[in-house]
């Protein structure tokens, strides 16, 4: 069975830029050219919020989408990536690569105001990646080189607030994501059924999603495999995964929950609500909750048989003061294991740029600073610290994580849609023999301007 993007969060996620203080992302294939924004955001990067689940990010952008006309408005995306990671780990070992590449796509607009098509090629080459530091995620198993057509998929308007999808498309909802923070996506052999109610001229919003998800070609791979396959099931067994969320949203408040369930795997239970208070003209104060809810399925056949459960729960508060946003957030993870994420980033809110910080009975506190500044447009920093606990597990220590991120994005002039991003992260872990990990990261991602 084929599928596209659980568009159920459809054309909303950021392309790796995601998360940097000032959310400025480079498109994915299918934008037109990349997007400034100047409210900052903690969002972190591979991270997909429930609040762009499901639909477009406004309702304009719908309407926009679904009145598009057939060849007349295709819609051509070419863009070039290059990306080097250098990680010293905890056990003295190390992952290094640089490599070059990107994505070449294409979506029609509407034929007969019903249908429409698309595909998205990817490729990412090795310029430099030794046998003995593979694991960047950058290249294939071994520091190969790969290609691969990554989105094949039909569209079709229910009607203008309804959409079907299927083949095979990035998706982005928070358990099952493109994760997009290497150099291609990942994508999903899938069928999916979104819509998006009001929501126009401040109207209340409602996003409804859901679908059938078969199959996952991981980050670094040109291969789909089942999704049951890439969460550890023994080969043989092929599961997808069914999943239906919502979101609603009035004003300043939001709420939303969505469901994922895969028999003999995992079935996930995820829900969110968000809140903002306008503190003056520059100044708003926000606040968010998070749970999750993990619990084996049948024959529980990513542990051998064995039963599990796990659960998170996670708030946070941000102070946005003009360009500036200082958040804080916590999260505390409990149960019988850690917490499972195969399909997409972790959406906790303590997970920053290498540790989740969701292992059974880990806390964690997160304190961020970022800042855009107005005198050069598209440029933001932040910096943060996370402060975790000792797990459970007996011979797992408690984690610092401490991350810095610079990152300019070229929105006019010659220049425009090149993207720069440094990202450094330092992580102290507590056990006796003062184990550390640096991870280094440099990107550069060039959108030429619509083609």
């Amino acid at each position: 069975m084929t599928a596209i993007e659980l568009d159920l969060l459809a054309q909303t996620t950021a392309q790796p830029p995601t998360g940097s203080s000032a959310q400025q992302q480079a498109p994915r294939p299918g934008a037109a050219e990349p997007v400034v924004d100047e409210t900052p955001s903690s969002t972190e990067q591979g991270q997909s919020p429930l609040d762009e689940s499901f639909a477009p990010r406004s309702h304009d952008e719908w309407v926009r989408e679904t009145r598009r006309k057939a060849w007349a408005d295709t819609k051509w995306d070419v863009q070039a990536r290059t990306f080097y990671l250098g990680r010293d780990k905890y056990d003295d070992s190390e992952s290094e690569a640089w490599a070059l590449g990107g994505s070449v796509g294409f979506k029609t607009g509407y034929f007969r105001e019903r249908f429409s098509f698309g595909a998205t090629g990817y490729t990412s080459q090795k310029l430099y990646g030794p046998d003995d530091k593979d694991g960047t995620l950058l290249l294939a198993p071994g520091q190969e080189g790969y290609t691969v057509l990554g989105e094949v998929y039909g569209e079709f308007l229910v009607n203008e607030d309804t959409r079907l999808t299927l083949g095979r498309r990035g998706l982005d909802t928070p358990y099952i994501s493109r994760n997009d923070a290497r150099m291609t996506p990942n994508t999903f052999e899938l069928v999916t059924l979104q819509g998006l109610y009001g929501g126009k001229d401040g109207a209340p919003e409602l996003r409804v999603g859901g679908g059938y998800v078969n199959k996952i070609k991981e980050r670094n791979s040109d291969e789909f495999v089942s999704m049951s396959e890439d969460a550890g099931a023994p080969d043989g067994f092929e599961r997808g995964v069914y999943t239906l969320g919502a979101n609603y949203k009035t004003g300043d408040f939001s709420i939303g929950a969505i469901d994922y369930y895969s028999d003999d795997i995992i079935n996930i239970f995820y829900t969110e609500g968000k809140y903002s208070m306008p503190l003056g003209e520059d100044l708003k104060l926000q606040f968010a909750l998070q749970y999750s809810d993990q619990q084996s399925v049948g024959d529980a056949l990513t542990t051998g048989g064995n039963d599990f459960s796990a659960r998170q729960w996670g708030g946070k508060a941000e102070l946005a003061w003009g360009g500036a946003l200082f958040t804080t957030a916590y999260t505390s993870a409990s149960g019988d294991t850690n917490m499972q994420n195969p399909w997409s980033g972790y959406p906790g809110y303590t997970s920053v740029q290498v540790e989740d910080f969701n292992r059974d009975g880990e806390d964690a506190w997160l304190l961020r600073a970022g800042y855009n500044f107005k005198s050069v447009k598209g440029l933001g920093v932040y910096g943060l610290w996370v402060n975790g606990s000792d797990p459970e597990a007996p011979g797992q220590y408690a984690r610092d994580e401490y991350d810095l991120n610079l990152q300019w994005t070229i929105a006019d002039g010659p220049l425009k849609g090149l993207m720069m991003r440094l990202r450094y992260a330092h992580i102290d872990q507590q056990d006796p023999g003062g184990s550390d990990l640096d991870d280094l990261r440099v990107m550069v991602f060039y959108d030429p301007p619509s083609l």
